[in-house]
């Protein structure tokens, strides 16, 4: 049986690599690494011969072994990454950022040993894909309370924006913002819009955005709700 979809993951981020970072060495798209990882798919045999000069191991090691399973290392650190990482491609957990670790996240979302520190959860409604949960906090995406906990899909592209769909962007100048986005193609920038007319869309540049992620789910406690045709509360 093969292995590689778990050494790919564990080759990965033993080398403190971030799927985009492997697939532009690879040349191919992220999702493609993705569904290797997650074994939604089997890359083919030239991108096998990519990868083992990339990793420099044999065809043997990366297909056949468990890489996680035979490592030396005995830190605890390490056994608990290599733990986490087994885990990751079976049960597709999500990474979650509550508010006290926004300010880490700007300048921590592609460093494996930050993100290894967050909790993690599962969602069984939650199809095979790259995912997480951001905090909000704030009343400007109400009737959404603050407080909520967005589950968010990883958007790679800006063709892909629907301004009927929200985000949590993560920008140099604002830092994780939870919006409804729409393009200015002429000017490459994107109007960020809230649910709540009392705040008035801004603009963010194309070159200033680091992440984007698609809300899929939102969590939130059932009592607090708000109607903003009574009034917003503080």
């Amino acid at each position: 049986m093969s292995n590689i979809g778990k050494n790919i993951v564990y080759l990965r981020k033993k080398n403190k690599w971030t799927q985009d970072d492997l697939a532009s060495m690879l040349k191919v798209k992220r999702s493609l690494i993705g569904s290797y990882e997650e074994e939604r798919a089997s890359p083919k045999l030239d991108l096998i011969y990519k990868m083992i000069e990339l990793f420099d191991i044999s065809m043997e090691d990366l297909v056949s072994k468990n890489l996680g399973e035979t490592t030396t290392k005995e830190d605890y650190t390490s056994r608990r990454l290599l733990m986490k990482l087994n885990s990751t491609a079976k049960d597709n957990s999500i990474v979650f950022v509550p508010m006290k670790a926004a300010a880490g996240y700007l300048n921590g979302y592609a460093d494996p040993e930050f993100l290894d520190e967050l909790n993690t959860f599962t969602l069984p409604m939650i199809a095979p894909g790259n995912y997480r949960a951001f905090e909000i906090v704030g009343d400007s995406m109400l009737p959404t309370p603050s407080g909520s906990v967005v589950i968010a899909e990883r958007e790679e592209s800006f063709d892909n924006i629907k301004p009927t769909n929200a985000y949590i962007l993560l920008s140099k100048n604002e830092g994780i913002v939870y919006k409804r986005i729409s393009k200015v193609n002429e000017t490459k920038e994107l109007s960020l819009i809230s649910d709540n007319p009392v705040y008035h869309p801004y603009k963010v540049k194309y070159t200033d955005v680091l992440e984007m992620w698609k809300a899929v789910y939102v969590l939130s406690k059932a009592d607090e709700m708000i109607n903003l045709s009574k009034g917003i509360r503080d």
